[in-house]
């Protein structure tokens, strides 16, 4: 890679990173998001494995370990499933629809979390439900390297308080992003090792940006972070949808 693309690297990633540092999430959204906008999807998936990964490893941790296992295993393992052995086009396919596919997820992510519509009672056959969740973000995950959509409004219908929600989206993070870089991994192994210096760069960037966001995070109104941030990914949705039409 040229200079020129490790400065974008760096940049991108500081930003992702200092999201995560004043939301809690958003680092693979926001870097597939930007990153896919200068290069390949599949290569943007590549350089966030490392950082989305590492900087959710202290997310998992905490004291609703009993609860969430018991409950979301079977969301889990379909995710996990559907993400490694998906059968439809993956990411780095060749003559793919990924930054289609990515730029309509980016926008219904982007809608609904500027809309924040009602969500029923996610405990109701919670079991089920979330297995049919974990497949169908399995499914997008493979296609666009973004598990948000629907895995983080089915998390936020369980009703669960803020330490429980926060330890259940970075459990989840954690399963898609090993998953997602096995199914990567296992096509291209011989890419993912000229990436390793994009990677490492990028892992320093998102701590750079989580250290910073994590300052910031007491000097911002969270709501209007939020609306902000959601009307990112809605234009960058569109622009990636534009682009690939």
């Amino acid at each position: 890679m040229e200079t020129k693309h490790y400065l974008i690297i760096a940049a991108v990633f500081v930003a992702a990173g200092g999201v995560k540092g004043i939301s809690g999430l958003g680092l693979p959204t926001i870097s597939m998001a930007l990153l896919s906008l200068v290069m390949p999807p599949a290569k943007a998936a590549m350089l966030m494995l490392l950082p989305s990964f590492t900087t959710n490893v202290a997310q998992c941790l905490g004291p609703n370990w009993r609860w969430l296992v018991k409950n979301l295993w079977p969301m889990w393992s379909c995710l996990a499933l559907f993400t490694i052995f998906s059968p439809f086009a993956s990411i780095d396919a060749a003559g793919g629809h990924a930054t289609l596919l990515l730029g309509l997820v980016l926008v219904a992510y982007g809608i609904w979390g500027l809309i924040k519509p009602a969500l029923p009672n996610g405990r109701h056959h919670v079991r089920w439900v979330g297995g049919a969740i974990g497949m169908l973000s399995g499914l997008i995950a493979a296609a666009t390297g973004v598990f948000v959509i629907p895995l983080v409004p089915y998390v936020q219908s369980l009703r669960l308080d803020k330490e429980a929600f926060i330890q259940g989206l970075g459990i989840s993070f954690m399963v898609a992003t090993v998953a997602l870089a096995i199914r990567l991994g296992t096509a291209n192994a011989g890419a993912l090792l000229d990436h390793v210096p994009g990677c490492v760069l990028a892992f320093l960037a998102a701590f750079l940006g989580l250290w910073m966001g994590a300052r910031l995070r007491g000097h911002m109104n969270p709501v209007q972070f939020q609306r902000a941030l959601y009307s990112v990914f809605a234009v960058l949705g569109l622009i990636m949808v534009g682009r690939a039409l």
